[in-house]
């Protein structure tokens, strides 16, 4: 494991543990992670797929985003995708429990649309917030881990992470 000064620009000011996921752990884990347009945010819960390259080589900065962002409080109203019946089976509320509550914070909230397959980069919309978060309410050292991955455009219905940067 390496140790690593932390890039410029970057002010939580401490060494951090390179910490690189393999392609076993993400085959293999259901991991959440985050992205930006530079306006609103996207909270994805990977399935078992591919991560984008901005997680996998920076995984714990992004497990100090993750902390950051699931301790924020619900502060809006959602809309679950109307469409979810037709792209998943069986929609329960145990499934839909972490991405309401994501969604409550402010953030669009996607899943694996074929779970376990690795290479397939398509994500749908699960749940979307009344009043998004916006990028420029979070503090500067989280704005610039954020914006490790991003999405060029509107966050929409679907993800394909081979556009995320």
């Amino acid at each position: 494991m390496a140790f690593s000064k932390q890039p410029q620009g970057n002010h939580l000011g401490k060494l951090i543990k390179t910490v690189m996921i393999s392609e076993i752990d993400q085959q293999s884990l259901d991991i959440d992670w985050f992205f930006t347009n530079g306006n609103e945010i996207g909270f994805v819960a990977s399935g078992g797929g591919k991560l984008p390259d901005s997680i996998v080589k920076s995984y714990e900065l992004y497990e100090i985003l993750k902390a950051y962002l699931r301790d924020l409080p619900c502060t809006t109203d959602i809309v679950i995708n109307p469409a979810l019946g037709a792209i998943k089976n069986n929609v329960t509320d145990r499934y839909l429990a972490d991405f309401v509550d994501m969604s409550k914070k402010g953030f669009y909230s996607f899943d694996k649309t074929h779970l376990n397959n690795f290479s397939d980069p398509n994500y749908h919309l699960v749940a979307s917030p009344v009043n998004p978060f916006k990028f420029d309410e979070l503090p500067l050292e989280m704005q610039s881990i954020l914006l490790s991955t991003k999405c060029s455009g509107n966050i929409g219905e679907t993800l394909n992470i081979d556009m995320i940067q």
